[in-house]
């Protein structure tokens, strides 16, 4: 299997023709200077900077088809950019080229709180949604923590804390509006919760990282804010302990909103970084949402279960303010990780693989990390299988990149083999791409040939997700 090449592919400026081209259509909103092309040309992992040769700052879903068909016309790649909260080198122009930045793109368009609904540009931000929504007892749930924008979160196929209750982005995307390769503007989907008229084409740009075409419009599924929320905290003697304890939460049919694991090594950094008052050992964070009669019902059934599983110090957060806290904190567990190490660069990484095999999975994962040299916490969004590695390295240091790169390589492998896959939601990048065909065989000629047919020239995203 071959590893990613951490390094720029085969580039040649942008014509001066075309930065003249867009610098006529957007005037200063085109961006040359050094330091606002090596911000877009970076995400929030390991991977190193590989900057556009220019940025466009767009405004409108037709400024983006004006930008995409003049770099159609110039051969010359789009790289799509949200907020730059990526962790596999999504956003790393590997082959030079243009970034279209969407944030300015960032207003909602409709909300339809009857049909449960809202159109947002893709600019827009979860937390600006949701803002946005306050005052019409509705919400959109999905949260993978950092406040990333809908498009890149439709564009990754993000999930997050609430996924096991709420589903992912697939599930909660209901339409979109699309630039493709040529410039043409295309929507998909539609309001209606159903249809079975054509091919799915909404589902095939969700997670196509931008390799596809540039998401400039989201339709997404609203839903009700719950009458009563509430937190809990619980430690485990061991992290098999606390999976034994999702897995049985699971099966038992209890609709758990949020259930996070952290392990010691989190934990620890969690505590420190954040100033809890927490035990530190394997721990489950919880959340339980509905009314005040079911989840109090749900609450003491989870309490029940993780008691035969050795967590009996199950602590409360009713309270809006202390559940924000406990949350908060969860949110800032990669910060927390690389505080562990001043200085040292996160590589995170994550697998998903069925729940029943997920105890025997981080259990031989953490073997192997307490083998090696490296110091890598552990976090998870166990309710749907999903947990996350964040390698705490030196990135000068060529041994401790191979040495992480070898302990990532086994773990995806054995989540694969367990029926798994090599990113529950992080996305592809360039960081993971190598995975695929062990993932995907044959499927992956069928992934080829879809770009091949919606982007001829490969100038969407090149060097993402799929080799052309």
């Amino acid at each position: 299997m071959t590893a990613p090449a951490h390094a720029v592919e085969s580039r040649a400026p942008a014509d001066a023709a075309l930065i003249e081209e867009l610098r006529a259509l957007l005037g200063e909103r085109l961006s040359t200077s050094a330091a606002v092309r090596e911000h877009h040309g970076k995400d929030e992992s390991y991977h190193p900077v590989v900057p556009p040769d220019a940025v466009a700052f767009v405004r409108s879903t037709e400024e983006v088809a004006a930008v995409v068909a003049a770099c159609a016309r110039h051969d010359t790649p789009v790289i799509p950019f949200g907020t730059g909260t990526s962790l596999e080198g999504g956003v790393a122009a590997l082959r030079g080229g243009v970034c279209i930045d969407l944030s300015g793109m960032n207003a909602v368009l409709r909300v339809s709180p009857e049909d449960l609904d809202v159109t947002v540009q893709a600019g827009v931000t979860r937390k600006q949604l949701n803002e946005h929504l306050r005052d019409t007892g509705l919400f959109f749930p999905i949260d993978p923590g950092a406040d990333a924008s809908l498009g890149g979160m439709a564009s990754t196929r993000a999930s997050g804390t609430n996924a096991v209750r709420y589903g992912t982005m697939r599930e909660n995307v209901l339409g979109l509006t699309v630039v493709m390769a040529d410039g043409r503007i295309v929507r998909t989907g539609g309001r209606a919760r159903k249809s079975a008229a054509g091919y799915d084409l909404t589902r095939l740009f969700v997670g196509a990282e931008g390799t596809l075409g540039v998401i400039t419009e989201v339709t997404l599924r609203l839903y009700g804010i719950p009458e009563a929320v509430s937190a809990a905290v619980c430690p485990f003697p061991t992290i098999k302990d606390a999976v034994d304890t999702v897995i049985a939460t699971i099966q038992s049919g209890i609709p758990v909103a949020r259930i996070e694991l952290l392990d010691e090594v989190q934990m620890g950094a969690v505590v420190a970084y954040s100033k809890l008052d927490y035990k530190v050992a394997p721990t489950l964070f919880f959340e339980f949402h509905g009314t005040e009669a079911g989840v109090k019902e749900q609450a003491e059934m989870v309490s029940a279960i993780a008691e035969e599983f050795g967590g009996t110090d199950f602590q409360w957060a009713a309270r809006p303010e202390d559940r924000s806290r406990l949350w908060q904190a969860r949110h800032e567990a990669y910060y927390a990780a690389l505080a562990l190490r001043p200085g040292s660069k996160g590589w995170p990484t994550d697998v998903c693989v069925p729940i029943s095999r997920l105890a025997e999975c981080i259990v031989d994962t953490k073997a192997d990390i307490a083998a090696s040299s490296l110091t890598a916490p552990l976090v998870g969004h166990v309710g749907d299988g999903n947990f996350h590695l964040v390698y705490l390295v030196d990135p000068a240091n060529p041994a401790e990149l191979a040495e992480a790169a070898e302990l990532n390589e086994r773990m995806v492998m054995r989540a694969l083999a367990m029926g798994g896959t090599c990113t529950g939601e992080h996305g592809v990048g360039y960081g993971k791409m190598h995975f695929l065909p062990a993932e995907h065989g044959e499927a992956v000629s069928v992934m080829r040939m879809v770009k091949q047919s919606l982007d001829p020239k490969n100038i969407m995203n090149p060097g993402k997700v799929i080799r052309v």
